[in-house]
């Protein structure tokens, strides 16, 4: 193992009877980054997070957090660490301030500490106007917050998040990506479990899938895509009536067909960037305005596809005992 990794994990096995939820595991994460852990319910994501945060032992291989063996040194792990569950786990009788002055206060902060390190994160997490209510009267989408804040009362090096925003609205998913920025661009290092492809597109520097207990690919999201294939050029004429001349024109720099993928759109796989300037120069040259012109990689949900032969949406009823153990 390196110490240049803040979370290190070599062939983690764990088994719940005859559930394989780990088959060997190897993930890593970088200091101050953030390592999106993708893969269907039941695939072993919340397996390993759970043993990267000493709440369960591993059967096999071992684990490293913030310099500490996640077995041997798991009091010192917990120091280190934030987690946020797939679930809200805080006291719905207490308000949102006063569970977070308990965790404070838990964490030895003290009580003048913990009440202002309380307010700052009820501000941070826009909470301050619903700071003592019940937390049982919060939106779902509140208690995530609150759940969220809660585990960074102790400014943690280290955060989990597993899955956290399941069940948010898109506006609120949003917002809670923008806290996982925020909280990167202070230091923290993240590792963040999902199903949402788009989120681990838009957060992760990495991204590790796993599926059946097993890694099976380790890229950046871009790195991931180009395992589909090449990029798409899709193009749009300003006059429709020249949709034709445009699609012989793509057809110049791509061995593909040109498809028209919807109304007026063009689209044509290319091997390479040079096919964009190369179009736009015969398009200029023809004399046709276009209104839409760009350059993309597949997406994540197609790169999940290949992978793994089903969306990430599918459940894979063999493994979802283990959400559960």
């Amino acid at each position: 193992m390196t110490t240049d990794l803040v979370i290190e994990a070599e062939g983690l096995i764990k088994h719940f009877g005859e559930t394989k939820a780990l088959q060997g595991v190897d993930l890593s994460v970088a200091r101050g980054t953030v390592l999106g852990v993708l893969g269907p319910n039941g695939a072993g994501k919340t397996t390993a997070v759970r043993i990267l945060s000493t709440l369960l032992v591993p059967d096999g291989g071992r684990a490293r957090v913030g310099g500490f063996d996640v077995v041997k040194d798991a009091e010192r792990v917990r120091q280190t660490i934030g987690l946020t569950g797939q679930y809200a786990s805080v006291d719905e009788d207490l308000t949102g301030r006063q569970n977070l002055q308990l965790i404070g206060v838990l964490l030895d902060l003290g009580k003048a500490q913990a009440k202002v390190r309380a307010a700052e994160l009820l501000e941070w997490f826009d909470l301050t106007d619903a700071a003592d209510r019940p937390a049982k009267t919060y939106s779902g989408g509140m208690r995530r917050r609150l759940d969220l804040a809660a585990s960074l009362v102790g400014r943690p090096d280290v955060i989990f998040l597993d899955e956290p925003t399941t069940g948010l609205d898109p506006s609120k998913r949003e917002d809670m990506w923008n806290v996982v920025r925020s909280l990167v661009d202070d230091g923290s290092t993240v590792l963040l479990t999902t199903q949402y492809l788009e989120e681990a597109d838009a957060l992760a520097d990495e991204i590790t899938v796993i599926d059946h207990g097993r890694v099976i690919a380790h890229d950046t999201p871009d790195g991931l895509k180009r395992i589909v294939g090449g990029q798409t050029l899709e193009v749009r004429p300003s006059d429709l009536s020249r949709l034709e001349e445009t699609a012989a024109i793509l057809r110049q720099v791509s061995d593909g067909r040109a498809d028209e993928i919807r109304k007026g759109v063009l689209a044509v796989p290319v091997s390479n960037d040079e096919a964009m300037t190369a179009t736009v120069a015969r398009l200029a040259a023809a004399g046709i305005a276009v209104t839409e012109l760009s350059l993309h990689l597949p997406s994540l949900d197609e790169v999940f596809f290949t992978l793994t032969g089903r969306t990430a949406s599918e459940d894979d009823t063999t493994t979802t005992k283990e959400v559960a153990a």
